[in-house]
């Protein structure tokens, strides 16, 4: 509870209104979670701010705004006007996040509870949880709300704090330097618990001994007569404490008590939780003491070791922490048993990964699973490593090798991992990489719908875990035997979670990959062709430029079963990232790329008896065989043996059925004209093409797979499906043109963002970017974007037009710079530094779609996508 009497007291705030309450259930700075009666802290973050949803929050209850003075006043007056007759109270300050500290120092300082501290790199919250519910059997305790634990969290949780309370329980996170000081001068510590110092962060600390420096600043900030207890099984926290036990005391009394952790003699642990035996020490005597938990995971000792010793030296008696520690159970996203589909048992571990708590997830998941049960992992990336990034993947690989059946994996490190595993010796076959969460699941669905002798039922589990970012929660929700239960047993549930993608682009301009609409998209293909008819997927040009290795992934997740590049070196990536699955060259592969054609085991478009001879000459050198297509030309003028030269065409077809290392596999063509409004040409072709196999059908030298259509055809000419299609545009979701559009039920799948790096007001008769194309003539508010044409957004002969911003469209001014570009949002008064700018995409009911731009551009959608330029990160 707030009282604003309080809140003004500490923050020296101004009322700028005053409301109809003057007490607030809880701080909220989140629009999409907050509940009525609470108050609202407008944040100026790195990716939003607060006060742009001001009257959003009062719309959803809030009966207080705290916000800063410079931007209240910086409203339209529309806005104030609304304000004014919500009758909400409104506290102004100069900066909300320092006004939240200063009022967490203040309320710790009127209710002066005991403050105990928990940090570490992995189990914090659990720890400060297990602490506070074993403190609660016999006081009133406060804990940080959820893992609420930086300079922003903990003030934010501080708002629940009562005069009733004896006991606070808050757990410290930092991600950077000093972030542990400044969270013990506001909370003013008097016990602290450390549980482990392991690899997290590392992007910001470099070293693991930096990261222990910062840890250890917990028991540095303890007063004289505090008490810190810590893990003695962490050596780099025994080292910790020993420089400490070492530094000089001026007066006994300046260091806290130090303990570490109780030894345990004997673990025991199955499906229903966690015991440990110890020995305590109590005086001179030694007494043995039985714990037990319904956590899962014999890491979680420490957990118990934690609250047990807290309490001891609180007074609780050895009664008193048994009874509170048997009740406590695992949170949810920490190794949270579930029921799962088919019977089996799922270990949620989704809230969070490092090295330690994915090595204790798989270590839990081997000893949990019978030996008549399949263990089966799925894991995403373990984030914020650091240097340390690739080394830790390939460790979790090699150790996954030996503990799990099959192993699912999803992210950018998921081929590390892979590789690791199989050099460990995890069956190939055995280890999948999907590039989406409904991917993940739908591989371990077929898993554990496969028939496997003498495997009892339920006795399968499911290990599901990953770092906070990759979102690996859905994968659990979609395995759940009870989905319903998905708000209350799972982590980042709320609305606003739900509403919360996790953009990992390395500048503020970027392409977002929507690969779910892929899916979605190669299993419309697949379902109008039929079970009888192959779905090739053309990845060409970085697949279209939406990101050729997780397409990829998903096509052949979702129903392709080969792939199509335009050169050799389009190939090597996808195979180098562990792709087996057929691939075919489209393009022409010179002589002295043969051998590494031949290397990658990819599929190569033949149409002349030179480069057939050349082919397998390499093959023969490197013994092995190669898959060939030959390209007949019917009317396209590439590539390929004409069709009218059906002769030339068979001695081809024999000569490479007689050469040593060529296999013959597979005869295609392709249409100039299949997505144009009149298809007399593409019906020609066709019949070219119909003749030319009548032909080698006679001869008995038809290959198994005959293919034709690209995405055009496959929609329009159903009688070209023939052994396989190979549909390009239609796969991302983009129209083969506008005479063949897609039909309902496909959904684009690439946008083009940028921000605003800059607005400013221009006075009339000034000109505007290179050459002075554009002279103002009004003064006019220009924003400026980081985008230009080295990233694909065109400046000649036409440029984009326009950008979406505030789902409004703003007109380009001038010409487009090689990194950045202006815009006119005189029209637009809220734009300010960092809005979200929409160049392909939609935004709000807005929307500037890829068909759009290329008849701006006077071209077509493939070219607008395709040029979009590497150096544009992509992200899903």
């Amino acid at each position: 509870m707030i009282h604003l009497h309080h809140l003004l007291e500490a923050t020296h705030g101004a009322l700028s209104q005053a409301g109809q309450q003057t007490q607030f259930q809880a701080f909220s700075h989140d629009t999409r979670q907050i509940a009525p009666e609470e108050l609202f802290v407008a944040i100026r973050g790195a990716r939003g701010d607060g006060h742009d949803y001001l009257l959003d929050a009062v719309r959803l209850g809030a009966t207080g705004l705290l916000v800063e003075a410079r931007r209240y006043n910086a409203l339209s007056e529309k806005t104030h006007t609304l304000l004014a007759e919500s009758a909400v109270a409104i506290i102004l300050v100069e900066d909300t996040r320092r006004a939240l500290q200063q009022y967490a120092r203040y309320i710790l300082a009127r209710w002066h509870p005991m403050v105990i501290a928990v940090t570490g790199s992995v189990g914090k919250t659990s720890t400060k949880e297990a602490i506070a519910d074993v403190l609660a059997a016999r006081f009133a305790t406060f804990r940080s709300w959820q893992n609420y634990n930086d300079l922003l969290g903990i003030p934010l949780s501080l708002g629940r704090l009562e005069a009733q309370h004896e006991y606070a329980v808050m757990e410290l996170g930092c991600d950077h330097p000093g972030e542990i000081a400044d969270l013990c001068r506001i909370i003013q510590p008097q016990i602290g618990v450390l549980t482990s110092i392991s690899p997290v962060r590392l992007q910001y600390f470099n070293s693991l001994e930096r990261l222990a420096t910062e840890m250890g600043t917990l028991l540095s900030s303890l007063p004289a007569g505090g008490r810190f207890f810590y893990n003695q099984d962490d050596a780099a926290i025994r080292e910790l404490v020993s420089q400490y036990s070492q530094e000089p005391e001026p007066e006994a009394t300046l260091h806290p008590f130090v303990a570490p952790f109780a030894q345990v003699a004997e673990i025991e642990m199955n499906e229903t939780g966690l015991c440990g035996r110890l020995v305590a020490e109590e005086g001179n005597l030694q007494t043995e003491i039985e714990l037990r938990s319904q956590l899962l995971g014999e890491h979680h000792l420490n957990t118990m070791l934690a609250a047990y010793q807290v309490a001891r030296s609180q007074g609780m008696s050895e009664a008193e922490i048994r009874w509170a520690l048997e009740r406590t159970v695992p949170l949810p996203g920490r190794l949270n048993p579930l029921p799962g589909i088919r019977g089996s048992r799922l270990l949620d571990d989704t809230h969070n990964a490092a090295p330690a708590s994915m090595s204790a997830g798989l270590r839990t998941l081997h000893a949990l699973t019978p030996d008549s049960g399949r263990r089966i992992a799925v894991l995403g990336d373990m984030l914020n490593l650091g240097h340390y990034t690739e080394e830790a993947h390939r460790q979790l690989g090699e150790q996954a090798a030996g503990q799990v059946d099959y192993l699912v994996l999803r992210g950018e490190q998921a081929s590390t991992v892979a590789e690791a595993a199989r050099q460990a010796g995890l069956d190939q076959a055995r280890i999948i990489i999907t590039s989406t969460h409904e991917d993940a699941a739908r591989i371990v669905r077929n898993i554990l719908e496969e028939p496997v002798e003498e495997v009892e039922a339920a006795a399968d589990v499911v290990l599901i875990k990953g770092s906070e970012e990759t979102r690996m929660e859905r994968v659990s929700e979609m395995l759940m035997a009870h989905p319903w239960q998905a708000p209350e047993k799972l982590v980042r549930q709320t609305p606003g979670w739900k509403k919360t993608i996790f953009r990992q682009a390395d500048r503020p301009t970027w392409v977002e990959i929507d690969l779910n609409a892929i899916g979605n998209n190669v299993r419309h293909i697949k379902a109008m062709v039929g079970e009888n008819v192959r779905v090739l997927v053309s990845l060409k040009a970085d697949a279209y430029g939406h990101g050729a290795l997780r397409v990829a992934h998903t096509a052949l997740h979702n129903g392709a079963s080969m792939l199509g590049v335009a050169t050799v070196s389009e190939a090597i990536p996808l195979r180098e990232a562990g792709i087996s699955a057929p691939i075919l060259v489209f393009g022409y592969v010179p002589r002295w790329q043969m051998r590494e054609a031949v290397r990658l085991g990819v599929t190569v478009t033949l149409y002349a008896s030179e480069l057939a001879q050349e082919l397998a000459r390499a093959a023969q050198e490197l013994g092995k065989a190669v898959k060939v297509h030959v390209k007949v030309d019917t009317g396209m003028a590439r590539l390929g043996i004409r069709a009218e030269q059906v002769g030339d065409l068979i001695e081809l077809i024999e000569e490479i059925k007689e050469l040593s290392g060529l296999e013959l596999e597979g005869l295609y063509t392709h249409f100039a004209t299949a997505d144009g409004g009149d298809q007399e040409y593409a019906h020609l072709q066709l019949t070219r093409f119909q003749e030319v196999l009548r032909e080698l059908e006679e001869h008995q030298l038809r290959p198994p797979i005959v293919h034709a259509a690209n995405s055009a055809a496959t929609l329009s000419l159903p009688e070209a499906h023939f052994d396989m299609v190979r549909p390009g545009i239609a796969i991302y979701g983009l129209d083969p043109s506008p005479e063949v559009r897609l039909p309902e039920g496909f959904r684009s799948a690439l946008s083009f963002k940028t921000q605003v790096s800059q607005v400013k007001l221009i006075p009339a008769g000034e000109g505007i970017s290179y050459g002075k194309t554009y002279v103002t003539s009004e003064p006019t508010r220009v924003a400026v974007l980081p985008v230009g044409y080295a990233d694909g957004f065109r400046r000649t002969p036409r440029n984009w037009g326009g950008v979406l911003i505030r789902g409004r469209e703003a007109p380009i001014l001038g010409r487009v710079c090689m990194d950045q570009c202006m815009v006119d949002v005189t029209g637009l008064p809220e734009v300010r530094i960092g809005d979200e700018v929409v160049l392909i995409g939609r935004q709000g009911e807005a929307a500037l779609s890829a068909e759009t731009v290329a008849e701006r551009l006077g071209t077509i959608n493939y070219e607008v996508v395709s040029e979009i330029l590497a150096r544009v990160p992509r992200v899903d």
